[in-house]
């Protein structure tokens, strides 16, 4: 992902609450302190598609952002 990043496409890592530091930590880590981070709830495996949804949910307004901010 990072090294994507550096190639220029608007990117981000989708994650959710309780590894919100280690994606900030390992961003700044491999050289990229500004990766976003899409934010969704805890946990993602072992849901039902519809839980998966209201996942999406909460996921497509930050990733529109991204994509809004990148044109300003």
């Amino acid at each position: 992902m990072i090294q994507l990043r550096k190639r220029g496409p608007i990117t981000a890592v989708i994650c959710s609450d309780p590894f919100r530091t280690l994606g900030k930590t390992q961003a700044r880590v491999l050289g990229l302190p500004d990766l976003p981070l899409v934010m969704i709830p805890h946990p993602l495996g072992g849901l039902s598609i519809e839980q998966v949804r209201g996942r999406a949910l909460v996921a497509i307004p930050q990733v529109v952002e991204l994509i809004k901010d990148q044109f300003k």
